[in-house]
């Protein structure tokens, strides 16, 4: 009798229609990435690995767009911007990320696109270790790993935690199965079914975020949201914050630039056709990005503008407002408790697709990172197979899901981990890719300028771990946040690059210090090294026997691999 009460509380508390809702909707998401990756099946012959990286270069405008903008509209994205503006001191003048990445997308497609696509490189590092060498690569690695694994941690445990607020699900249940499918597509397909599923991802997160809005705003707990607008004291438009607007400089920087150096932007950057398509989709999913965070912005506008205490939520003491813990789910909060039952579980649909969209990517693009320039690059020194580096590619995308996985479920402040690797994708990875294309940078000014990037950024201080500052910034203090302290040091550590790659390649050109002190083998003296040159193909020019220029016999060491015979025509 005891199981059997047990049981019965345990299924009230469980949102059975809302469970269906989810079961259906990731079977759909399974269903089109198996389809797209038997679809696509004989793309890539003889370069699989590249083909799970890259789609064999073969996405087309209309999909890519889709998958750009999924990637960017995640669950982070949406939820954070209902957060921010349902937020009392926040509010809309506080929140950056539509703007912020728009931009950021729109400075990529001028700055980076164009370049990196017609190059034909398989990887955001690949460059870069041409030009400041493969250990250098290596080093720059380290932020892009974590803040793409921290990403996925935290966007997997916002998920889980939407699903225990709307359905009663356990949060580590709803972390590891959302992982595991997204896994489990990915591994059969890459980035075709990575793609192909964004497409879903995008119009079910249309679909079920403007779905809920008419509805929540017709409730009767819910207060003209253009009247609140106008409140003075709790505008969900928020008002200026005289004592951050360091901070809000360094996050419209941050949000700008520091977006740009992702794996996940370049890994669609460089999938597409030909290089003009590459530039048009970063322009059009710019748009996208605006156009998604509508829906959003419009729920965090309606949550600040609720009485919760009129409603199913259980508030705490006589508040009107959701408990603090609670503020972070807002979005799904607004579909389950201002919504019909059926039009809050494509909503939750919603949110599981944003999730969902982000995860995926992130997973394939620090796998694809790793096998590509760590593994087959530095480990194996360009000698491992394409069989070989195709089940390290698998292996690999298997590791970093799980790993995401676990920090989602034992970090309690993963999105802080997060934030802070992302600030070091900004200060030390964004000065490294810009100068690298626009300049002539070397490992000696690339190691300094990481290193005084790392101590500048670490200086200001992690007051969520309880790492105190041990630079002093001006204005900024316990109270203030005046001086954009993340944005100087990576100017200061571009500056860096830049001055000290030139002192070196004075000293060894003017013979000052001879070629045999050039330590990181940068052929200063010569010039330096190009971002268009492949140092395992010159090495192995070097070491040809001479007379297999003259067997008559194929020598793969003067071609080009297919999709940089096309771009260099």
């Amino acid at each position: 009798m005891d199981n059997g009460t047990d049981i019965t509380e345990v299924l009230k508390e469980v949102n059975i229609p809302g469970i269906v809702g989810i079961v259906v909707f990731y079977l759909l998401i399974v269903i089109v990435g198996v389809w797209a990756a038997w679809y696509k099946k004989d793309q890539g012959a003889g370069r699989e690995s590249e083909a799970i990286i890259v789609a064999g270069r073969d996405i087309g405008l209309f999909v890519g767009c889709f998958t750009m903008t999924a990637t960017w509209v995640g669950g982070g994205y949406i939820n954070g911007t209902a957060e921010y503006i349902y937020t009392p001191g926040q509010g809309l003048l506080m929140t950056h990320a539509p703007w912020g990445y728009a931009l950021s997308l729109i400075a990529g497609g001028f700055l980076f696109a164009k370049q990196m696509r017609s190059r034909g490189y398989v990887t955001m590092l690949d460059p870069i270790q041409r030009k400041l060498g493969e250990n250098m690569g290596g080093l720059l690695y380290i932020p892009a790993l974590f803040a793409e694994l921290f990403w996925s941690a935290a966007i997997l445990s916002a998920l889980g935690g939407s699903l225990r607020v709307i359905i009663g699900l356990d949060h580590k249940t709803a972390v590891i199965v959302s992982a595991a499918i997204a896994i489990m597509y990915t591994l059969i397909g890459g980035l075709y079914s990575v793609a192909y599923t964004d497409v879903v991802q995008l119009i079910c997160i249309f679909i079920g975020l403007w779905l809920c809005i008419p509805f929540a705003m017709m409730n009767e707990a819910v207060e003209n949201i253009a009247v609140t607008a106008q409140s003075e004291d709790e505008s969900w438009l928020g008002e200026w914050d005289y004592s951050y607007t360091g901070g809000w400089i360094d996050t419209a920087f941050l949000l700008i630039f520091g977006g740009i150096p992702w794996q996940v932007y370049f890994q669609r950057v460089l999938s597409a056709k030909t290089a003009r398509q590459a530039q048009a989709l970063s322009f059009v999913a710019a748009g996208g990005c605006i156009f998604m965070a509508i829906p959003a912005a419009l729920v965090g506008a309606i949550g600040a503008s609720t009485d919760w205490s009129q409603t199913t939520y259980k508030v705490d003491g006589n508040s009107t407002k959701v408990n603090a813990s609670d503020a972070g789910n807002i979005l799904p909060l607004v579909m389950h408790h201002l919504t019909p039952t059926a039009v809050s579980v494509i909503g939750l649909g919603a949110v599981s697709a944003a999730v969902m969209s982000s995860a995926d990517s992130s997973i394939l693009s620090v796998s694809s990172l790793f096998t590509h320039n760590i593994y087959k690059k530095i480990f194996r020194q360009n000698k491992a197979s394409e069989k070989e580096m195709l089940w390290v590619l698998r292996l690999v995308i298997v590791l970093m899901g799980a790993l995401a996985a676990v920090f989602a479920i034992v970090i309690q402040s993963v999105y802080t981990l997060w934030f802070l690797c992302s600030d070091l994708t900004y200060v030390i990875l964004f000065p490294q890719l810009l100068s690298t294309f626009y300049f002539e940078p070397n490992t000696y000014g690339s190691l300094l300028a990481y290193i005084l990037g790392a101590i500048l950024r670490f200086g200001g201080g992690v007051p969520e771990f309880g790492f105190p500052h041990f630079i002093t910034y001006p204005g900024n203090d316990a109270d203030n946040y005046n001086f954009p302290y993340k944005t100087f040091a990576m100017v200061i550590s571009l500056i860096t690059t830049l001055v000290v790659s030139w002192l070196f390649r004075w000293l060894f050109e003017s013979g000052i210090l001879p070629s045999e002190y050039d330590i990181f083998q940068c052929n200063l003296a010569n010039g330096g090294r190009s971002i268009d040159e492949k140092p395992s193909a010159a090495i192995h020019l070097q070491t040809l026997p001479s007379e297999a220029n003259t067997s008559g016999k194929r020598n793969e060491a003067f071609e080009l691999p297919p999709y940089e015979q096309k771009t260099a025509m």
